[in-house]
């Protein structure tokens, strides 16, 4: 059985997606699972840090695709889990150096020798960050209940979406929110975008909530996963449920307070968007804010959609019939929840009855 590929992403740095990629690896690893983590950030490595091999780098990712070593020379095993490994990043190429081939050669060969492969990101949309996801199995998108984070995580989602080999090939994108640095008092005074908003803004399912804590800052600063460092903390505690989750396991995800604490932002009439301008707390003005941005943006990126499918529509239509191009209309009509698509094609009489 291949091994499973998963990528750790997301729209904006800082968020915790190299912590979190360690994290998950380490605590995939004490289920006695075989588990590589390959860092995708030429240029600007740091999962060799907090993996505590810093030291022990001879050959990278780019050594591998470029033909410069084998896989088993690149690969380092970690000292304290047998059953973990590290393919680090080059911290002297540039990401043009990743090439699509040699990286799909590189995940190939991975997925014969580990069970899982997880693949730490780059932030952002450019090449390291589009080569990490194309052959990911699962996305997990590690997001802060912050606007900025929100609102990049739903781009990368769009990516996911879009530019993977499963979605090229007509397949659903596995996708998980990972919910990091959340604090449920600050969530229920308003000062920070509860677990609902980001959820119903983001649409996917929730891995786990990962609460903000030192724990995380200390293990990194002595190079080990917060799993490994610490594994009573709360962080790591979260961070092993996760990897349950991800393992297929049914574990209940704990929200703190926030499960007693839901505050209606609507009205009968939708959105209130008047309430922008009153004075109330910091959270609700962001969700209303990332609603009618992301309902603009969404609707911005779909133009694109629509172009294509009037293009692939037409494509398969006259293989049978000759159409008036302009006598094709596709549109797509979105609500909060589901987005319609609507085609509408006129057949000349003649057309139809020869067809048939």
């Amino acid at each position: 059985m291949m091994g499973k590929v998963i990528v750790v992403t997301s729209g904006k740095g800082g968020v915790g997606k190299t912590t979190s990629t360690a994290a998950l690896g380490a605590a995939l690893a004490q289920r006695n699972e075989k588990v590589v983590v390959v860092d995708f950030d030429v240029g600007l490595r740091n999962l060799d840090l907090v993996m505590g091999a810093e030291r022990r780098v001879v050959y990278d990712l780019i050594n591998v695709i470029q033909g410069d070593a084998k896989l088993t020379q690149a690969l380092i095993r970690d000292k304290r889990l047998e059953t973990l490994f590290l393919l680090p990043a080059s911290q002297t190429r540039d990401k043009d150096n990743l090439t699509a081939e040699g990286v799909e050669r590189v995940i190939n060969d991975l997925k014969r020798y580990f069970d899982w492969i997880i693949c730490d990101s780059p932030a952002g949309i450019e090449r390291g960050a589009t080569l990490a996801m194309r052959h990911a199995d699962v996305a997990v998108v590690v997001t802060n209940p912050e606007v900025s984070s929100v609102r990049d995580s739903d781009r990368i989602i769009g990516l996911l979406d879009a530019k993977t080999a499963k979605a090229e090939r007509g397949e659903r994108m596995e996708k998980h929110l990972l919910l990091t640095r959340y604090d449920a008092n600050r969530a229920e005074r308003g000062d920070m975008l509860k677990v609902d908003d980001v959820l119903e803004i983001l649409s996917i399912p929730l891995l786990g909530i990962i609460p903000e804590s030192m724990d995380v800052l200390r293990a990194s600063n002595i190079g080990a996963p917060v799993t490994l460092a610490d594994s009573r903390s709360a962080a790591a505690m979260a961070y092993f449920d996760a990897a349950r989750r991800l393992a297929g396991e049914v574990v209940p995800i704990a929200r703190g307070k926030e499960e007693y604490f839901r505050q209606d932002l609507r009205t009968e009439g939708g959105m209130n968007i008047f309430r922008l301008f009153n004075k109330q707390r910091t959270a609700p003005a962001a969700r209303e804010r990332l609603q009618v941005l992301l309902a603009h943006e969404r609707s911005s990126a779909g133009s694109d959609l629509v172009t294509l499918l009037r293009e692939e529509i037409l494509a398969v239509i006259a293989k049978h019939v000759q159409l008036d191009h302009d006598k094709v209309q596709v549109t797509i009509d979105r609500n909060e929840y589901v987005s319609t698509l609507e085609i509408d094609v006129e057949i000349p009489l003649n057309a139809a009855v020869q067809a048939a």
